[in-house]
């Protein structure tokens, strides 16, 4: 039994209109909506449902506001999927179905496991030539005019159980711990093999629980650059970014999401082996990012924001 990734997560929101306009500027394909809800995909058919807060088939919130209230993961067959039936029996909010069977994790996200619906797909970033290694000849790299987010990558959760929450993932699901803060923070991955991390779990001093970010996967870092200069064209706030987190290596853009916390454009993370023994960190700020841009890139002036434009054609360009 392996998941294989997230494959759909689901909001509940106070103004849908805003969050429709705001995923269809993130590159998001909008495949159905009503009065109450609308649904995206991505370009390898994982889904983003976006409900009106107040309607009462949504699991329960795990923290006031707009904000995630489910994330379903997928596995590979049916028979991967009767085994999870079996684990997650006695789990508290424990429902099952034709589907899919679901429950609550132990800081109340509601979570759900159903076989996978996502597509192959033939999507490939831009190979980098590295001192020593020559990929991309006779080609440039590209220039993204905006984003089209290939998944959703991973998920991350402020908990108030860390300890209970790993270990619920870990034997019920089968994740793997890839580093740790101790005692403050765990990146899981959903198997042996995989990318750093699908789910990331932070404890916060105050005892807070609720979501941190959805990261949203891009095909290289021409993407994230290109994808937040849209976003940023178009009028939304960066959070940070764009940056590169040196514990998992990828290079990030975090916005701020009218549907609740954070949003993600990220790219170029490590992979993982069996053979991988995950490492202890202390947290802190060049521990988060090796570098990052406080405020984002304007999207015009492809400038740090507030920073002027050049006036000339070339940067050498003085006024005499």
């Amino acid at each position: 039994m392996t998941i294989l990734g997230i494959e759909q997560i689901t909001y509940g929101v106070t103004d849908l209109n805003t969050c429709r306009r705001f995923f269809a500027d993130w590159g998001m394909k909008e495949t159905a909506h009503d009065e109450t809800r609308a649904r995206f995909e991505t370009l390898n058919g994982c889904t983003v449902l976006v409900a009106d807060a107040n309607d009462a088939s949504l699991p329960a919130a795990f923290e006031a506001g707009p904000t995630l209230r489910e994330v379903v993961w997928g596995v590979a067959t049916r028979e991967a999927l009767d085994a999870l039936r079996e684990r997650l029996k006695g789990q508290p909010g424990y429902h099952v179905d034709e589907t899919g069977v679901g429950c609550f994790d132990p800081a109340g996200m509601a979570i759900r496991v159903e076989v996978t619906r996502k597509r192959e797909i033939d999507v490939q970033g831009s190979p980098s030539n590295v001192w020593g290694q020559t990929l991309r000849v006779d080609t440039p790299s590209p220039i993204y005019e905006r984003a089209e987010p290939v998944e959703v990558g991973h998920v991350v959760f402020f908990t108030n159980c860390l300890a209970e929450q790993e270990k619920f993932y870990h034997e019920l699901l089968g994740f793997e711990t890839s580093d740790r803060y101790p005692n403050r923070g765990a990146f899981m991955r959903c198997a042996p093999h995989g990318g750093h991390h699908d789910l990331f779990l932070l404890a916060l001093p105050d005892g807070k629980k609720g979501l941190n970010h959805v990261a949203f996967t891009v095909r290289d870092i021409h993407e994230v650059f290109g994808g937040g200069l849209h976003i940023s064209r178009c009028g939304w706030t960066t959070q940070l970014g764009p940056g590169r987190h040196p514990v998992s290596s990828a290079y990030f853009w975090y916005f701020k999401n009218p549907a609740g916390g954070l949003i993600e454009y990220y790219a170029d993370e490590d992979q993982l082996t069996p053979e991988w023994e995950p490492r202890e960190f202390e947290p802190g700020p060049t521990v988060f990012a090796e570098w990052a841009i406080d405020g984002g890139l304007d999207g015009n002036t492809r400038r740090q924001k507030n920073a002027e434009a050049p006036k000339g054609k070339f940067m050498t360009e003085r006024k005499s």
